[in-house]
């Protein structure tokens, strides 16, 4: 079913400065879409908007066919840890957990640690990590730390990620890396994966490439929805 705004709309700050205007996109299942545009444009903004992050201030967003700004908030944060994975540009790692330990935080809020334990292992083997499961994020490179910040968004197999400006910490090396991850998301787990980022190059790296200039979409290779 996808990702489906319908006539969003985002003011924040009083006097309200409207940073999101009349955005109605859909972005079905599977598909790997890269959200551009010049600095203050909007697309980290409709990137937390179509997460759930923020509530709109006007129209409504559908995942999975299901309105999220309708939803109470015990079954928003459920259906976030369940159904959604984040990865952002700073790692949000927890210092005084071990590596492994980070990567399972989603599972420990539902009490899956210890079935999602092997899973776990595999993401930081397949990520370069598995040597260092038991290593603090301080013995830890930037680039290992967003390696690892990534597994810990796969851990729950989730139907959506979402990645806001994933490689913007990176050098290139680490940053070429964190891309072919998040292009293998979409081609081999067929996850729904929304990046935004403000490097052209990894843009048109996703198949599907919006932009976007003073809150509204002026450019989407897709068809949109009335």
């Amino acid at each position: 079913m996808g990702i489906l705004s319908k006539h969003v709309g985002i003011k924040f700050g009083s006097p309200a400065v409207r940073v999101l205007n009349d955005i109605s996109v859909e972005i079905k299942d599977g598909e790997f879409v890269s959200l551009s545009g010049r600095s203050g444009a909007g697309k980290s903004t409709l990137l937390y908007v179509l997460s759930s992050l923020d509530n709109p201030t006007e129209g409504s967003v559908e995942i999975s066919g299901q309105d999220i700004t309708k939803m109470n908030s015990i079954d928003l944060h459920r259906f976030r840890n369940e159904q959604m994975g984040f990865v952002f540009q700073f790692h949000y790692l927890i210092a005084e957990l071990t590596s492994i330990q980070n990567v399972l935080m989603p599972a420990m809020k539902c009490k899956r640690d210890v079935e999602l334990r092997p899973r776990a292992m595999e993401l930081l083997e397949k990520f370069g990590l598995k040597e260092k499961h038991d290593r603090y994020p301080r013995q830890l490179s930037g680039g290992e730390q967003q390696r690892l910040a990534i597994a810990r968004a796969l851990i729950m197999k989730p139907k959506y990620l979402f990645a806001d400006e994933p490689t913007g910490a990176l050098d290139t090396v680490n940053a070429e890396s964190v891309m072919k991850i998040l292009q293998e998301c979409s081609t081999q787990d067929k996850m729904t994966v929304i990046m935004v980022t403000h490097d052209p190059d990894f843009a048109a790296m996703a198949p599907r490439k919006i932009v976007l200039a003073d809150g509204k979409i002026i450019s989407d290779n897709a068809t949109n929805p009335s």
